[in-house]
């Protein structure tokens, strides 16, 4: 009865003993797991691919991002990861619950994306407190920079209004264009786009106010440089509908100000990216890494 029992328990034994993990590397003391790189394989898949390797790599660099923001103060509460989430299938156009089922129907893990999230987030927030102080921009090359961006087309300042014919059900885009172009053929004006606005079927007419061009598309800018005051643009289908724009004011203004300001969010995060990037490197050097 013994030697039965015994035998039993072996037999359970074999059938519900689970996988244990092997370490493949360990980060400052922290280990990853061969399983943690199996999953985050998986999870790079659906981002468009990736190796053992690259996971592994993804992985230390992650522990070490969660490591620096420990050091730094920053805790990542459970609610921003579950908000960060949310973010993610909003951005790819699902509900929180289709995401699950999508990373489950590909073998991954929540708690996997989940904790790649929390790493994220928590780089974020060492870029905040210690990575962003390190970039410098210099206003003086910002205004050389800017002043070489201004074209003939957009050193003027406009006073605009926007009419739009609205898309409806019913109404196939190029049948709004046909509609705009024959208000083009009627509009006198700024004074008259409203009145004009009244023969047509969801037709509407709203200031944008004052606007200079380097606000403005490039395309649009371009037109609007080759019009006089009283003119309006040809249709541009928009998402809305089809749009155009009326000038009822214009002169010339060399402004700087967007222009510098687009420049600087362009060299900004550039400068923000190499200075992260150095940043890990240094994190790794002083890590102590060790691969088994």
């Amino acid at each position: 009865m013994l030697r039965l029992i015994a035998v039993t328990l072996v037999g359970l034994m074999l059938t519900v003993a689970p996988t244990f993990a092997a370490t493949k590397a360990t980060v400052n003391g922290v280990p990853i797991s061969d399983i943690q790189i199996s999953q985050r394989v998986k999870l790079m898949k659906l981002e468009g691919g990736g190796t053992n390797q690259k996971a592994l790599v993804q992985l230390i660099e992650d522990q070490l991002k969660l490591q620096e923001a420990k050091r730094l103060g920053v805790t990542i509460s459970d609610a921003q990861v579950d908000d960060a989430f949310q973010t993610v299938a909003r951005n790819v156009k699902l509900s929180t619950d289709k995401l699950r089922a999508v990373l489950s129907q590909n073998g991954v893990n929540i708690d996997t994306m989940k904790e790649r999230l929390r790493a994220a987030l928590a780089w974020q927030a060492v870029s905040t407190l210690a990575i962003k102080a390190r970039v410098q921009i210099s206003d003086v090359e910002l205004d050389k920079e800017a002043e070489a961006a201004l074209t003939p087309d957009n050193n003027f300042d406009y006073i605009l209004k926007e009419v739009l014919f609205v898309s409806t059900g019913k109404a196939s885009p190029a049948s709004r264009t046909a509609d705009a172009n024959r208000y083009r053929s009627a509009y006198k004006g700024c004074d008259s786009a409203v009145d004009v606005s009244l023969g047509f079927t969801d037709a509407a007419v709203r200031d944008m106010g004052r606007r200079h061009a380097t606000q403005l598309p490039d395309a649009i800018a371009g037109e609007l440089a080759k019009l006089n005051v009283g003119g309006i643009t040809k249709p541009r289908v928009v998402e809305t509908g089809v749009s155009m724009l009326a000038i009822c004011a214009k002169e010339a203004a060399k402004d700087l100000t967007f222009v510098k300001s687009k420049l600087r969010n362009e060299q900004g995060s550039k400068a923000m990216e190499t200075e992260a990037a150095t940043y890990l490197e240094e994190l790794k050097k002083k890590a102590q890494i060790v691969y088994n």
